[in-house]
């Protein structure tokens, strides 16, 4: 039976685009580029409605946790959300900080900016992870050594790519189609020093999706029952990881969430269940590691636990197209700034978010559409998709003149045309 836990939350907030999409003039500045592409107005608006319901109440209850009861914490940050809260609300950075500073908080570190850079450029993922690591600790002044990536992604190579960036230790999911037989209570590796801390799935959805659900048979969940369940699992120990707006927003106040965290401690306490820290567990087992094969196509912990989650719609797959088009062009360009939009313009959430299209509905594509802008919704469904292309095209069409071959000069006057033209695989936009 396992006598130790160990607690991971993530906090991440995306950059939202700017739909319906906006016209770029040719040869548009950079900054006017960027200024047509994100719906700031936006982002602040959902940054500040978290902030209220989740960020603030969480805080303070993981503050006095980490203080008061025998509770230990991982958290990690996407600089996403960091650059917000830098801009939008320093108290609340402030405040972050101060819970990163207590000695019961380890600081794991997050892919930037919650993208898939992995998936296309390797190298520029690997500098990238360690440009985290030393913005992290400017920010928090604590240095990660143990790092998840973007939406717990995990493959034969992001493992490669982490070991070669430096860390000790990554966490991914521990989805059957990985692990097999293996349980996911234990520390493992991939022929590398690297190693890996392996999601629960079954207990940490218990609290990350099912908690609030009526019809769920183990409703409504009390801490005393889960403990018990934490206890009876076998292994070293018991990895718990959810998403930091598990507290407050995906679960509201009033469903019990933060009386359930804050009777954890001490119901896991009654039954010689102790928190650890994955730096303090990864200490403890790294000479027991066991092997674990790596799939060369990334699990992760949205969905089913397969990129299909990301790229299994024919709009998700001509976003992912033109994501990838955007970032060759930019490295095309030369200039910075231009790899920097494309780079935010790779965030795993512009795929998340339509992964409601052209299903009949069920618990995935409520999450996805869960976390579309309700502001969106008023345009349609399939207008929806066809603006988030035209966002992308609108973007490389404005690079172009950019490229170093290039002299900035009005386009050519293109004939008006009526109908219907294809911008992706069998999505038509309409004139």
């Amino acid at each position: 039976m396992t006598t130790q836990a160990i607690v991971y939350t993530v906090v991440h907030q995306p950059r939202r685009l700017k739909l319906p999409a906006q016209p770029i003039p040719y040869g548009a500045t950079i900054p006017d580029i960027i200024h047509c592409t994100f719906d700031e107005a936006m982002n602040e608006r959902y940054f500040r409605k978290v902030a209220e319901k989740c960020y603030y109440p969480a805080t303070e209850r993981f503050l006095r946790l980490v203080r008061e009861a025998d509770f230990k914490l991982a958290i990690g940050f996407s600089i996403s959300f960091l650059r917000q809260a830098e801009q939008w609300d320093p108290t609340l950075l402030a405040m972050f900080k101060e819970l990163v500073a207590e000695p019961n908080v380890e600081l794991i570190g997050v892919e930037p900016y919650h993208n898939f850079i992995f998936m296309l450029d390797m190298p520029l993922f690997v500098l990238r992870m360690r440009w985290m690591r030393e913005e992290l600790a400017r920010i928090f002044g604590k240095e990660p050594t143990i790092t998840d990536t973007t939406e717990m992604c995990m493959s034969a190579a992001i493992y490669d790519g982490l070991e070669k960036a430096g860390f000790a230790g990554a966490m991914m999911d521990g989805r059957e189609w990985v692990m097999g037989w293996r349980s996911p209570s234990h520390l493992y590796h991939y022929d590398g020093a690297l190693r890996l801390f392996t999601r629960h799935l079954k207990l940490s959805d218990d609290v990350g999706y099912r908690f609030s659900n009526r019809s769920w048979a183990s409703y409504p969940l009390f801490a005393d029952t889960y403990a018990e369940w934490i206890r009876a699992n076998e292994g070293d120990f018991t990895f718990l990881a959810w998403d930091y707006e598990t507290f407050g927003e995906h679960h509201w106040a009033d469903t019990g969430i933060f009386q359930f965290l804050e009777n954890l401690p001490r119901e896991c306490a009654r039954r010689g269940v102790r928190f650890v820290l994955p730096s303090e567990a990864l200490s403890e087992f790294r000479e027991r590691a066991h092997h674990l094969p790596l799939p060369v196509f990334p699990t992760t912990w949205a969905g089913s636990g397969g990129m299909e989650f990301f790229l299994g719609n024919k709009a998700q797959q001509a976003i992912y197209q033109l994501m990838a088009h955007c970032y060759s062009v930019a490295q095309l360009t030369g200039k910075a700034e231009l790899v920097d939009l494309a780079l935010w313009l790779l965030q795993s959430d512009n795929l998340h978010l339509i992964q409601w299209f052209g299903t009949s509905g069920g618990s995935e594509a409520e999450v996805s559409a869960y976390f579309t802008p309700r502001e969106w919704w008023g345009l349609g469904p399939d207008t929806i998709i066809v603006e988030q292309q035209r966002v992308y095209q609108n973007v490389l069409r404005a690079m172009e003149c950019h490229l170093p071959t290039r002299k900035i000069k009005p386009p050519r006057k293109r004939p008006t045309k009526r109908g219907a033209e294809l911008v992706g695989p069998g999505i038509e936009q309409r004139y």
